[in-house]
C-alpha cells in the first residue's frame, strides 16, 4: 500500500529508517533515541521522528509505572492494539449492510404482487425505450411459471443474439416451463440457427417453421403479450406495445395456436443438408402468381431481396420465361400451384418420405 493510502486510512508508513530503530529498540529493550541514533548514525530530528513513527504504529508503549520509558512490543500485539477499532467498524458496517439488504429484499413479495394489480388494471403499455423493453422481457422470463409462446420472423436468427438466447431458454426449460417458438422455413437453412434449435430442444424446447408468419412475439403464462413497436425510424431499435387485456390476449394467443398447429416441426440434423429449397421456391411461385414484387416476396418469407431474387431468377429459367412477371403469369396460367401437394401449396414443407409417397 501506498505511503498517501496509509495516510487516508489515518495510518503511519513504517519506513526502512523506524524498521531499523525499531530492530534496536527490541535488542536494547527500550527505546534510547541518542543510543539508537549514533548506531543508526542519524540525526537529532531523524531519531525523533523514527520515535513518532513507531508510537504512532503502538510499536512503542510506555513502561509500565515509568511512562517516561518506551519498549518495543510485539507487531501482533501493535497491530492489534492499532487496527483493532477499525476491525470492529468495519464487521458493524457489514452487519449494518446485511440488515439493510434483508430488510429490502423482504418487500419483494409485495413488489410484485403490486405489479401483478397494476397489470390486472393496466391494459396496455407502448414503451419507446428499447432498452427498457428489453428489461421488461427480462422480468417477465424471470417470473415466467408455465408456458412462452414465440413467434420469430425473418429467416435466420443473427448469430450475435444467439448465444444470449440460449441461456436465456435453458434457464427457463430448466425451470419446467414450456417454450414453443415458430420461425420461417428460411430458418432451416442457417447453420447457427440449426445449431441453436438443436440445443434448445435438445433441452426441452419445441420449434417450429411455416412459411408466412405474424410479426414478432412474445406470449409469457398467456397473461401478457409483447408486440414490437411501428416506428418511422428503422435506424432505431423498436420499443414494443406491452399488451396486459385479457380478451387481446387470449386472441393473440390463438393466433399462435392456429400458426402453430400449421407449421412444420423443425428437427435439425447436422449430417443432412437441408431440404427447404424446394419448399421456398414453391412459397415464391404462389407470391409472384399474387402479383407481389420482389421485396414484398422477400420480406413474407423471411429472406433478403438478394437471396429471393436469386430464387426468382432460377425459377424463371425454369419456366423459359423472359421476366419475373411472366413467370408469374404463367405460374397462374398453367395450375401448377393447384398440381402441387396441399402441404405445399398451404406453405407447409413435405419431408422426402411423403413427397415419395405421393
Amino acid at each position: 500500500m501506498a505511503g498517501s493510502e496509509y495516510s487516508t486510512l489515518g495510518f503511519a508508513e513504517l519506513d526502512d529508517v523506524s524498521a531499523s530503530a525499531y530492530g534496536h529498540a527490541v535488542r536494547l529493550g527500550r527505546f534510547d533515541r541518542e543510543a539508537i541514533a549514533g548506531q543508526l548514525g542519524l540525526t537529532a530530528p531523524e531519531a525523533e521522528r523514527a520515535e513518532q513513527v513507531l508510537r504512532h504504529l503502538r510499536l512503542l508503549q510506555p513502561m509500565p509505572g515509568d511512562p517516561r520509558v518506551l519498549v518495543p512490543v510485539g507487531p501482533e500485539v501493535a497491530a492489534a492494539d492499532l487496527v483493532g477499532a477499525a476491525e470492529r467498524q468495519v464487521r458493524d458496517l457489514q452487519q449494518a449492510v446485511t440488515e439493510v439488504r434483508t430488510k429490502l429484499l423482504s418487500l419483494t413479495p409485495l413488489y410484485f404482487e403490486g405489479r401483478r394489480e397494476r397489470n390486472r388494471l393496466e391494459a396496455f403499455d407502448l414503451i419507446g425505450d428499447a432498452a427498457l423493453v428489453q428489461s421488461m422481457i427480462d422480468e417477465r422470463r424471470q417470473l415466467c411459471r408455465n408456458e412462452v409462446l414465440i413467434i420469430q420472423p425473418g429467416g435466420p436468427r443473427p448469430s450475435e443474439v444467439l448465444p444470449a438466447a440460449r441461456r436465456a431458454a435453458q434457464e427457463l426449460l430448466e425451470r419446467g416451463v414450456r417454450m414453443r417458438t415458430i420461425y420461417q422455413h428460411t430458418a432451416r437453412s442457417d447453420l447457427p440457427t440449426r445449431a441453436y434449435v438443436r440445443d434448445v430442444t435438445a433441452a426441452g424446447a419445441e420449434v417450429r417453421t411455416a412459411d408466412e408468419v405474424i410479426d414478432r412475439l412474445f406470449i409469457y403464462d398467456r397473461e401478457i403479450v409483447f408486440l414490437p413497436e411501428r416506428t418511422s425510424c428503422p435506424d432505431q431499435p423498436p420499443g414494443a406495445a406491452v399488451v396486459r387485456e385479457p380478451t387481446l390476449v387470449s386472441f393473440l394467443c390463438q393466433v399462435f395456436d392456429y400458426l402453430w398447429d400449421s407449421a412444420t416441426p423443425f428437427e435439425p440434423d447436422t449430417g443432412k443438408a437441408p431440404t427447404t429449397g424446394d419448399d421456398v421456391k414453391h412459397s415464391i411461385l404462389r407470391l409472384m402468381a399474387k402479383g407481389y414484387k420482389d421485396e414484398m416476396v422477400a420480406r413474407r418469407l423471411g429472406m433478403s431481396v438478394r437471396t429471393c431474387r436469386r430464387h426468382i431468377a432460377e425459377i424463371t429459367e425454369e419456366l423459359e420465361a423472359t421476366s419475373r412477371f411472366q413467370a408469374g403469369f404463367n405460374v397462374a396460367r398453367s395450375g401448377m400451384l393447384d398440381d402441387l401437394p396441399e402441404d405445399l401449396a398451404a406453405g407447409r414443407p413435405v419431408s422426402s418420405r411423403d413427397t415419395a409417397s405421393r
